[in-house]
C-alpha cells in the first residue's frame, strides 16, 4: 500500500516561515505514514501578488518578486534536510544557469536525492512577464513509483497530463497557487466558479488518464489573490478519496496502485484504446488556427 497526500497551505516571501511550515507538514505526514507529499506551487518564497497585465513583472514591478533559487542552491538543500525519507514535490522560482532567466518550477526530491525538476509550460494572465516558460513534461522514477509534475494552469490542458500518462506516470502531482475568480467572486469560495474549475480539472485529468492525481494548492490570501485550497487525492476512476476543501490542511489517502490499475484499466483502458491515427487533424488545425487565436487574444 502507498499513502499519498496533497497539501493546502499558505506560503509567503518569508523563507523561515516556509521552512517551519514545511517541517510541520512533514512531521504530520510522517505521523500518518505518508509516502508521497505534494506541497503547493511557490511553496518556497510564495507566488506573485497579483495576476493580469497590471501584475508583477520582472521589468517594472515595485513589488517583491519571489526569490529566484538555483536547483543546486541552499534552499532546496534545506528542504531536503527537513523531509528526510519522505518523497516530496515542491514549487519554487527557479533561477537558470544564466543568472537571469526565471521559471515557475517544481522539484521532486527526498533527503538524499533530487529526482527531477519541472518548469511550468502554460502561463495564465500575464505570468509570462515574470517567468519564462518550460517546454516539456518529464516523468521521474522514485521509490513511490513513476511521478509526473505539472503546475496550476497546466491542468486545463489535457495534453499535459496525457503525455505523462503515455510515458508511464502512475501518479501526477498538480501543484497550484489557484485563486478564486477575479470578478463576480462567490461569497462562499467553495461555490466560486474558479473553485469549480479547479476541482473539475482534477477529476477529469485523473479519469482521462486513469492515474492517481495528487493536487496541492495555496490557501488563504497573498497580495490580491484569495486562494481556494481544495487539495485532494483522486483515484484513476475520478473518485475524490480525500480533500481539504477550502481550509489549510492535508488530504491523505491510502491506495494500492497496482490493484487500482488492474481494476480501473482491466476493462476500458483509455490509453490502450486511443486512436492516434485519427488525431493527426489536431496538428493540422493547430498550424492553421493558433496564429488567429493569438491575434484575437491581443485584439
Amino acid at each position: 500500500m502507498t499513502i499519498l497526500a496533497g497539501v493546502s497551505a499558505n506560503f509567503t516571501r518569508d523563507l523561515d516561515q516556509n521552512y517551519a511550515l514545511i517541517a510541520t507538514l512533514a512531521d504530520q505526514a510522517r505521523q500518518q505514514g505518508v509516502d508521497f507529499l505534494a506541497l503547493p506551487e511557490a511553496a518556497i518564497g510564495g507566488y506573485l501578488s497579483s495576476l493580469g497585465n497590471h501584475g508583477d513583472t520582472v521589468k517594472n514591478t515595485n513589488r517583491s518578486l519571489p526569490p529566484a533559487i538555483s536547483v543546486n542552491g541552499p534552499e532546496l538543500e534545506k528542504v531536503q534536510s527537513i523531509v528526510g525519507d519522505l518523497v516530496v514535490a515542491i514549487g519554487f522560482c527557479e533561477l537558470a544557469d544564466d543568472g537571469e532567466t526565471r521559471y515557475n518550477a517544481a522539484a521532486l526530491l527526498d533527503g538524499g536525492q533530487i529526482y527531477g525538476t519541472y518548469r511550468k509550460v502554460h502561463q495564465p494572465l500575464g505570468e509570462n512577464m515574470s517567468y519564462s516558460a518550460g517546454d516539456g513534461y518529464p516523468v521521474f522514477e522514485t521509490p513511490v513509483g513513476r511521478i509526473g509534475l505539472q503546475i496550476c494552469y497546466d491542468k486545463a490542458f489535457p495534453e499535459a497530463a496525457r503525455v505523462m500518462a503515455l510515458d508511464g506516470a502512475e501518479i501526477i502531482a498538480s501543484l497550484s497557487a489557484w485563486p478564486a475568480a477575479r470578478t463576480a467572486r462567490a461569497d462562499n469560495l467553495q461555490e466560486d466558479r474558479w473553485t469549480y474549475r479547479f476541482n473539475q480539472f482534477d477529476i477529469a485529468r485523473a479519469l482521462d488518464n486513469q492515474v492517481f492525481w495528487v493536487a496541492s494548492n495555496q490557501s488563504g490570501t497573498f497580495g490580491s489573490l484569495n486562494y481556494v485550497g481544495n487539495a485532494k487525492v483522486v483515484d484513476p476512476g475520478g473518485n475524490i478519496l480525500a480533500t481539504t476543501l477550502l481550509g489549510s490542511g492535508m488530504a491523505v489517502a491510502e491506495v494500492d496502485i497496482k490493484a487500482a490499475f488492474e481494476q480501473m484499466r482491466g476493462g476500458m483502458f483509455h490509453l490502450r484504446d486511443r486512436r492516434p491515427d485519427v488525431y493527426s487533424r489536431v496538428t493540422e488545425l493547430d498550424e492553421s488556427r493558433t496564429a488567429t487565436w493569438r491575434e484575437l487574444a491581443h485584439a
